[in-house]
């Protein structure tokens, strides 16, 4: 069925509603989709572990380097 079929289709069966019935036919436009936000992936706890592991290694690092720059 092509898309003008199903509009003479529903053209019909309006009017066969109105006629029969005596009914009013409101007819409103297509709501748009709503749009989709991207997936993100919540951190497991392994994942927060190890960016608190990476984030105390180059706190280590960086005082290390901080106190090597002090004797120099």
């Amino acid at each position: 069925m092509t898309k003008d079929e199903l509009r003479a289709e529903l053209e019909r069966q309006a009017q066969r509603y109105k006629d029969v019935y005596g009914g009013e036919v409101i007819t409103y436009a297509a709501q748009p989709d709503p749009d989709r936000k991207p997936w993100r992936k919540k951190p497991s706890l392994l994942d927060q572990a190890f960016d608190k592991e990476i984030e105390k290694i180059e706190k280590e690092r960086l005082e290390k380097k901080e106190a090597a720059s002090e004797y120099d």
